[in-house]
């Protein structure tokens, strides 16, 4: 009898791989980076954790036994999903995984854009003893946090402890604990012009691409800071620019881009009231971890029962 197969396209350490195999001891699990060790697999793997572009001619053909699919990323707006669903195939994200260093991220940069650490950091290298104009505080300011999610709530746990007000953005308007006005995503006109920084946390989909633009960094304070750890395309990035240097808003800090990697010659390199991070809030030295342990093995324990993963089940009418 040929063996159920899970494919898993990532390096893991031995642990984890164990602790998978406990849970399917009977499966054939194929775990690592290295495109030889998995590629003649990818046909016959029910399960695939940590899809790669590619795929696609492997696993949505008439033979392929695929029933679902583990991201290993929080973000899934990269995937076929009208294949996927139209196959029935089960998509979980890895939502959640980045929680904490995605929070720390987004009051990094809020710290450093409002006691100007960036432009402190550019003078130590031309060794220029300035003070550079500093004089903003963050504490009892106003944070809008856009896309209260697993983030968002975080992010706006942590906004507390600066004695923040916290407004927020969800499309069921549902009250959420830290958050002191929740808005929906039709009433951000509303909410953009009371706002010292807005955070966008926002998933890629129809209804938030190119969400922001000229008409709501015009709403924006001139003094409020702009900060996206979502995904580039919710920003029209050159009204974006247009904003920063008219100074509709105060600065901007951007881990994600319309186009990855930032092409050379784009303006927000050289923007003094802009910090840059290469899509990395993310990073985070428990990745793996949380993946495999809060994440796989918990739907792996679920699809065995019912054939359907329970913990971040994309919702493909919603696409996330």
């Amino acid at each position: 009898m040929t063996k159920r197969k899970l494919v898993i396209p990532q390096n893991i350490v031995p642990d984890f791989i164990a602790q998978i195999k406990e849970v399917i001891p009977d499966w054939e699990v194929i775990v690592g980076k290295d495109p030889t060790i998995w590629k003649e697999h990818l046909m016959d793997a029910e399960i695939i954790a940590g899809w790669k572009k590619g795929f696609e001619q492997y696993c949505l053909g008439p033979e392929s036994k695929l029933k679902w699919v583990q991201s290993w990323s929080a973000g899934i707006d990269s995937f076929p999903l009208q294949e996927f669903e139209a196959r029935t195939i089960s998509l979980t994200s890895a939502n959640g995984v980045h929680v904490y260093p995605i929070s720390e991220t987004i009051h990094a940069l809020m710290l450093a854009l409002t006691r100007k650490l960036h432009t402190y950091v550019k003078n130590q290298q031309a060794k220029l003893w300035d003070h550079s104009h500093l004089k903003l505080e963050m504490h009892e300011k106003t944070i809008g946090i856009i896309g209260v999610g697993n983030i968002g709530k975080e992010t706006a746990k942590i906004a507390k402890a600066f004695g923040m007000k916290v407004l927020g953005v969800r499309n069921s308007g549902r009250q959420e604990e830290f958050v002191d006005e929740m808005y929906t995503t039709n009433q951000l006109s509303t909410l953009l012009p009371k706002c010292d920084y807005v955070v966008v946390t926002l998933p890629l989909t129809k209804e938030t691409t190119r969400l922001f633009g000229a008409e709501q960094f015009n709403l924006m304070k001139p003094s409020a800071f702009f900060i996206n750890i979502g995904r580039g395309e919710i920003v029209v990035e050159n009204e974006l620019v247009e904003a920063l240097k008219e100074q509709k808003i105060a600065g901007a800090g951007l881990d994600v881009f319309e186009t990855e990697p930032l092409y050379s010659d784009s303006p927000l390199w050289e923007m003094e009231n802009v910090i840059i991070t290469p899509h990395a809030s993310g990073a985070t030295e428990h990745y793996n971890q949380r993946v495999i342990e809060n994440i796989l093995i918990p739907n792996l324990k679920s699809y065995l029962v019912s054939k359907t993963p329970t913990i971040n089940l994309v919702d493909y009418s919603k696409g996330y």
